[in-house]
């Protein structure tokens, strides 16, 4: 099993990486990285080369796309 970073901003949590899909198919390993812990919510991710961090987690469906604590 590997070990993910413990999540500085809450202490509780740890990050775990998700992966994606790019405009052309390819696997985009590690896009983005969430804390586990549902009261923290803090995210790292990648889009188009630049890093975004923050403390929210967008939750997408196919009607909408909401911003909600996790």
């Amino acid at each position: 099993m590997e070990q993910w970073p413990k999540c500085l901003i809450c202490d509780n949590g740890v990050l775990i990486p998700l992966s994606d899909y790019g405009r052309e198919g390819a696997t985009i390993k590690y896009k983005a990285w969430v804390c586990t812990n549902p009261k923290c919510g803090f995210h790292l991710r990648i889009d188009n080369g630049e890093i975004s961090i923050g403390d929210v987690a967008a939750i997408g469906n196919a009607n909408a796309n909401i911003k909600k604590r996790i």
